[in-house]
């Protein structure tokens, strides 16, 4: 069974195609995650969408309570 991190992996890969989608999902992902899923979660992002969306990660991480 995937874990609720690689569901969500998952998903952002789906929705990476619309900014404002792939926003909505990367805030929705980090309310629902454990502090340190959040940061393995932030590690995989900037990795992944950093050149394509480090304005919205920044955004969304700076707003993460923990992260």
């Amino acid at each position: 069974m995937l874990s609720m991190l690689e569901y969500i992996k998952t998903i952002l890969q789906k929705v990476s195609f619309d900014k404002a989608l792939f926003e909505k999902e990367l805030a929705k992902a980090i309310q629902m995650l454990i502090p340190e899923e959040v940061k393995q979660l932030k590690r995989w992002c900037y990795a992944q969408f950093g050149k394509m969306y480090r304005v919205v990660l920044n955004r969304c991480f700076s707003r993460a309570r923990f992260a």
